[in-house]
């Protein structure tokens, strides 16, 4: 529950940077720049980006210690960038 907490902080701390240095309507491009970084690091932790076999090796030789830290970054980081992009959507459909 502490990441989904970072991650409301840090979407509100991009809303309020954008509004204040540029225009509202750069709050969806902020929040959702900070909301597909962390979406980003989540999906190249889960392991989406490589093949079947690479995927089936890796499980093969690590430990179970590291891949419970791998789904929990990986879990994290989609629990940081959530909030981005429910701001960013929401700022969208408000603004147009």
């Amino acid at each position: 529950m502490r990441y989904f907490f970072i991650g409301i902080f840090l979407s509100l701390i991009g809303a309020l940077v954008s509004i204040v240095i540029w225009d509202i309507e750069m709050v969806t491009t902020v929040t959702s720049s900070i909301g597909f970084f962390f979406i980003g690091i989540a999906l190249i932790f889960s392991g989406v980006f490589i093949s079947g076999d690479r995927m089936r090796a890796n499980f093969a030789t690590e430990s179970a210690k590291n891949k419970m830290e791998r789904n929990n970054i990986s879990f994290r980081s989609a629990l940081m960038g959530m909030p981005s992009l429910v701001v960013a959507i929401l700022f969208y459909f408000l603004l147009n």
